[in-house]
């Protein structure tokens, strides 16, 4: 299939989906403007892959506006949250394009993209790849034809509808790319800011936005830890069951279990570009973001004192945590109380088998 497409927003996710959709055997308009256009006019869309550091050139048609003349079958709107707020007057305006897709970080919910624009015109989702630009080269870490990265959306009324079985086939043709048609979508992505924006971003400021020197900080990733688990502990009070279902266990898996493993995963390169980069440029959505969480936290009664310890950090100004800093108390009743359970399954399992060894004897 063919769809004509247009990528708002230039930064190195939009530049990444408009190559691939375009590779894809789409029609793609690339919006961009000032710098970034006159860089893609002169070199293109240069994508280097930051595992396998393959550079690849693509030429997209390029357009400075959209028109509210202006007719696409997809609009896919890739950009910070609070950026995307700013353009939804133009998106308004424009009433030929029937489906505008938000892959944007949100935790407030849709409801100023569905007041703008209208409950029908309006999907939500999440871009599930990672991204920088230095010059006119963006360095992406994203799936491949082997094993592509799946992009979550939905309808925000939680149907499954022709329209969303259209707009899955349009992102599925691009190369690297498949689909994760949610219904529970508006709850994803709460949870997907819970897990950065008042957590785990706040606690890589608060290491100097360096994710080896945070993985060498026990006590910052405690802190994280702890934000994470207050912040799932308020979505869940609201009544949203946590999503994805791979999130769980971050509530139940005990502290100092849960710390070291955290610490190694910051400590992997990858991080560099699943997160550093990205923390380095957009403070400014980090803490819109880190606000929506509040204001929802707000409507419940569960106390959230490390997420407001840890929201300082979103300030550039605010001091760093000593590296190497290892004085807060790690928390093991969890992990007593799991090692007393499987303690008593034991001693319960052997004096059941020693019972019947002795009713045996008897016989």
């Amino acid at each position: 299939m063919s769809a004509k497409v247009l990528i708002y927003g230039a930064g190195p996710l939009g530049t990444l989906f408009a190559a691939w959709l375009q590779q894809g055997g789409n029609n793609v308009s690339f919006l961009a403007r000032g710098r970034r256009l006159a860089d893609l006019k002169e070199h293109g869309v240069v994508l280097r892959d930051t595992l396998s550091h393959v550079e690849t050139t693509a030429h997209v048609d390029l357009v400075e506006r959209l028109a509210p003349e202006d007719s696409y079958d997809l609009v896919l709107v890739i950009m910070r949250k609070n950026n995307a707020l700013d353009i939804l007057p133009i998106l308004a305006a424009n009433t030929q394009t029937p489906n505008v897709l938000f892959l944007t970080n949100n935790a407030a919910g849709p409801d100023a993209l569905v007041e703008a624009l209208g409950a029908s015109r309006v999907l939500i989702g999440f871009p599930n790849s990672a991204g920088y630009r230095e010059g006119h080269v963006v360095y992406c870490l994203t799936g491949t034809e082997e094993d592509p990265a799946k992009i979550p959306f939905g309808e925000i009324d939680r149907r499954i509808t022709t329209r969303t079985l259209y707009v899955a086939r349009i992102l599925e043709s691009a190369p690297g790319f498949d689909t994760e048609v949610r219904t529970d979508m508006d709850a994803w992505l709460k949870y997907h800011v819970a897990l950065l924006m008042p957590s785990l971003a706040p606690a890589l400021y608060m290491c100097g936005t360096d994710n080896y020197r945070m993985a060498r900080t026990r006590d910052a990733v405690v802190l994280a830890v702890r934000a994470i688990r207050e912040g799932f502990r308020a979505l869940q009070a609201l009544g949203y069951p946590i999503a994805p279902k791979r999130f769980r266990p971050l509530m139940w898996v005990p502290e100092p279990i849960l710390v070291p493993f955290v610490q190694k995963l910051m400590a992997d390169p990858k991080m560099e570009t699943a997160m550093v980069k990205h923390a380095e440029s957009a403070r400014d959505e980090m803490k819109h973001l880190a606000d929506e969480f509040l204001v929802l936290a707000a409507q419940t009664h569960v106390p959230i004192p490390t997420i407001k310890h840890l929201y300082r950090h979103l300030d550039p100004d605010a001091p760093l945590m000593p590296e190497g800093s290892a004085e807060i108390s790690m928390n093991w009743r969890g992990l007593c109380l799991g090692v007393s359970v499987i303690a008593g399954l034991i001693l319960g399992t052997i004096g059941t088998l020693m019972l019947l060894r002795g009713r045996q004897s008897d016989i």
